[in-house]
């Protein structure tokens, strides 16, 4: 059965409780500034880093309640506006089930304007067994089917391609397996009649949320992003392309040179570049589409480390600081949106410090326990409950631990950008129910080492220190970042590999009778 609209949705319904967002602000501020100057310092070394990582934390906690202080204005919206519109849905691969369900649904939109819908075939290119269906399906749905023979910037370079082979005012992306609702284009293409509007955004929504531990928690963590995140971005002229579910002005993505090849995040970084001409965009909070979570472990850690990679190129060779077209807003929101994939770093700082304590007896500070305790419970609790009240209560325990667990993730992609290696793209399976490989122990590895570095730690620390208060401290905080590390471990373990169950994808476009947080 179909969960009600309003359920279904209300990751896009919860409006800021300000109160709370300040009480947060004040908390980490208060929490940091104590840190730092209300305690005794221990080593030299151990502190630095503390208060960096202290630091980190505040700059993000600032600019996430900053980003969701409030929704976006009203924006210009023309519901008779017609211009002409090429569809274009990327094909990589994919089940031919699949791109059939989206390709209909594509073509059953509403608009009173001109459509055409291609697809763009990159499975030649890609060495895919099945790319001559691609080409079949075209003619059986009397579409128009543009396959690649030269390979090249692979999504970016898909769309660049498409881009030089039609003539549309707009376009509009989507991945082969985000099925559009009929009302799609009505609802998005009015945006434009704004003359400088460069792009629309709408959410990625998973329709198999449900199917597994693994789309379950990829879902819980959109949700935070997709909620109030990308609406705020969009009250400050910073919402970016999310690379299907959008629709852009043709001419503003050509000024640009086309879709950025040379990052595989092509969408984040095209938008930057949008930006800086002064084209504007607008995220509209309207599930209009739905498609495909990745359904087990390996195709959501390809998929993390792709927008990991992505977003720390660009602040290490787009840096949005000292680009001269932009704003300071969209200056700091997209280095606060990179930044994030940062955290990796400092999870793994605030993770060894207990382990480095029971090992040599080195601190950072020195306090007692409860003393520590009653400045650091309430400000992770107002941590934890802003979040809880910003995504309507629908980012979960696992979206949690999956993203503090991605550490070594973060940790790869950082050295892969600075040492300048090459990362293919690739593309997330969605062969739902295809079997794959049940084991990918391999990809926690780091999260099993350091499970066994803390058992050892502690033993050394408890035959130094005995049952201390200090050793009960530095346990409860190793313990945490354990229990941390387990949902993470569990999903790639083969004896709980996630159950994979058929999802069976709309051949007809979902008609939404009350659409919410329209932005008219």
């Amino acid at each position: 059965m179909t969960a009600p609209q309003l359920d279904r949705f209300s990751f896009l319904q919860e409006i800021p409780n300000r109160a709370f967002l300040v009480g947060n602000v004040a908390f980490a501020l208060v929490y940091t500034l104590v840190i730092t100057f209300a305690f005794p310092h221990g080593n030299p070394v151990l502190f630095g880093v503390l208060i960096a990582t202290e630091v980190f934390h505040l700059v993000q906690i600032v600019g996430y309640c900053w980003t969701v202080w409030r929704r976006d204005a009203e924006r210009a919206f023309d519901p008779a506006f017609a211009g002409s519109v090429d569809v274009f849905i990327t094909v990589c691969g994919e089940p031919v089930d699949i791109v059939r369900a989206t390709t209909r649904a594509a073509l059953a939109m509403d608009y009173p304007g001109r459509v055409r819908v291609h697809l763009l075939n990159d499975g030649l290119v890609a060495g895919k067994d099945d790319w001559r269906d691609i080409e079949a399906l075209a003619d059986e749905l009397d579409v128009t089917c543009f396959t690649r023979v030269t390979p090249g910037g692979a999504k970016a370079g898909n769309i660049n391609h498409a881009l030089g082979r039609t003539d549309g005012e707009y376009v509009v992306v989507f991945d082969a397996d985000h099925v559009p609702h009929r009302d799609f284009l009505v609802t998005v293409m009015g945006f434009f009649t704004d003359e400088r509007m460069g792009f629309v955004q709408t959410p990625q929504y998973y329709a198999n949320q449900h199917a597994n531990r693994i789309t379950r928690t990829a879902w819980d963590q959109q949700t935070l992003f997709f909620g109030p995140i990308m609406s705020g971005k969009s009250r400050l002229g910073s919402a970016f392309m999310c690379g299907t579910n959008m629709a852009l002005r043709r001419s503003a993505v050509l000024e640009v040179g086309g879709m950025c090849e040379e990052n595989i995040a092509e969408d984040f970084l095209t938008s930057l570049f949008l930006h800086e001409r002064g084209w504007r965009s607008v995220y509209l909070p309207q599930v209009l589409a739905e498609g495909l979570a990745p359904d087990d472990f390996l195709n959501y850690y390809k998929q993390q480390f792709r927008w990991t990679r992505g977003s720390l190129e660009v602040i290490f060779k787009y840096n949005p600081l000292v680009r001269r077209g932009l704003s300071w807003s969209q200056r700091l929101q997209y280095l606060l949106s990179a930044s994030y994939y940062l955290s990796g770093a400092v999870i793994v700082v605030s993770a060894l410090l207990p382990v480095v304590f029971l090992l040599t007896g080195a601190t950072p500070i020195v306090t007692s326990t409860m003393t520590l305790a009653l400045v650091f419970v309430p400000y992770m609790w107002i941590n934890l409950y802003v979040l809880q009240r910003t995504s309507n209560s629908c980012y979960s325990w696992s979206a949690i631990a999956f993203s503090l667990s991605a550490w070594w993730l973060q940790l790869s992609a950082l050295y892969a950008v600075l040492a300048g290696k090459k990362t293919a793209f690739a593309v997330t399976s969605k062969d739902v129910g295809d079997g794959g490989r049940p084991n990918f122990l391999r990809l926690v590895v780091p999260q099993l080492a350091y499970i066994a570095l803390g058992v050892v730690a502690l033993g050394v620390g408890a035959a130094r220190e005995g049952f201390s208060p200090s050793l009960m401290a530095n346990l409860a905080w190793l313990s945490v970042h354990v229990a941390i590390s387990v949902p993470f471990i569990v999903a790639a373990s083969p004896s709980r590999a996630p159950r994979r169950e058929l999802v069976e994808v709309p051949a007809e476009p979902t008609l939404v009778d009350e659409p919410v947080g329209v932005l008219r």
